[in-house]
């Protein structure tokens, strides 16, 4: 027989890794966030070692609760809501229920999200840096993204899902230059710290694209960004308006967006559509109410909510689902040129 040897204990990795044997813990069981450096550590003292946790530690790694966590920007966000509305629906029907959480966007939020062992993650957020959605693939848990960015590399355990942001910014803006719009503008996100979106955005970025592509130059004025609350956006607006070059159409980045700029416009003297025409993004209910009514680019949200809920239930089955991308529909109504 061969010779025998004493048990691995955590107490031996956590040496060899030069770590707590709490932070051994945390990575064998997958359930707080550590530092990827210090996760390496482990998981190469675990195979050096060739420890194994005991039963105990490995029955609660397996144990699943059934739950769903949607992270979103904006949860008062009409789109973000109806979009939770029909998930709940198809995960209810898979076994899961689903919570919709505002993003923290801090480590201490991740580490939140992934010690209460959430079955599956989605993320819809422009501001939520990729190395959090990394670490909650390194946690092991499934992430479904709904895409914000153009290049978004790939990671492990972390499936996208293209809602039509780009391709639906395109459309919106082709249709502006087939109306005969030859000044159009782009009104970015209200931001409470002043930041405007970047290049890599896919409504900014599909923007720009086709407004190039149709022989446009984009410059400083063709765009409207960094306003802190409603207050600065129309006044910025209305500002934008009086100065330079006419200014014949306007891209909102979402109706609420759109519809600021609307009413600044018509504040500023002008006529919607006569002189400026508007489009928005979203086909929310206040491009149904404002006056005049808003045209829009509405996307599938009964399919984009399925589809969100099958791609996490594959990857819990162990499954890594292709990624899909989905069209949009463009919807006019008064605020452009009939």
């Amino acid at each position: 027989m061969g010779e025998s040897r004493e048990r691995v204990t955590r107490a031996d990795v956590a040496k060899l890794a030069g770590v707590s044997e709490t932070i051994v813990s945390y990575v064998t069981n997958n359930n707080r966030y550590v530092a990827k450096e210090k996760r390496q550590r482990v998981e190469e003292a675990i195979r050096i070692l060739n420890y194994r946790p005991n039963n105990l530690a490995r029955a609660l790694k397996g144990k699943h609760s059934n739950q769903i966590i949607f992270i979103a920007d904006h949860i008062t966000n009409e789109y973000f809501s109806s979009i939770v509305s029909e998930m709940d629906q198809y995960a209810y029907e898979s076994g899961y229920l689903i919570s919709l959480c505002a993003n923290r966007n801090s480590p201490e939020f991740v580490s939140q999200v992934i010690s209460r062992q959430f079955d599956g993650i989605i993320v819809s957020s422009a501001s939520f840096p990729e190395e959090y959605v990394e670490q909650f693939g390194q946690a092991g848990i499934p992430v479904v993204v709904f895409r914000r960015l153009r290049h978004q590399r790939p990671l492990e355990r972390v499936a996208y899902l293209g809602t039509g942001l780009y391709t639906g910014a395109r459309e919106a803006v082709r249709f502006l230059i087939g109306k005969g719009c030859q000044n159009i503008i782009y009104v970015d996100r209200i931001s409470a710290r002043g930041h405007a979106s970047p290049p890599d955005d896919m409504r900014f970025s599909g923007f720009v694209d086709e407004m190039e592509e149709n022989g446009f130059r984009i410059g400083p004025k063709s765009v409207i960004s960094g306003c802190r609350n409603e207050e600065e956006l129309s006044e910025e607006v209305k500002r934008r308006l009086r100065t330079g070059s006419l200014v014949d159409g306007i891209f909102g980045r979402n109706d609420m967006i759109a519809c600021i700029a609307m009413t600044a416009a018509v504040q500023a003297g002008l006529k919607v559509p006569k002189q400026v025409q508007v489009i928005g993004f979203d086909d929310s209910s206040i491009s149904r109410l404002c006056t005049p009514k808003l045209s829009t680019i509405s996307m599938d949200r009964k399919r984009i909510a399925k589809t969100a809920i099958d791609m996490l239930v594959q990857m819990m089955d162990g499954r890594q689902p292709d990624h899909v991308d989905f069209e949009t529909t463009l919807i006019q109504r008064d605020s452009t040129k009939s």
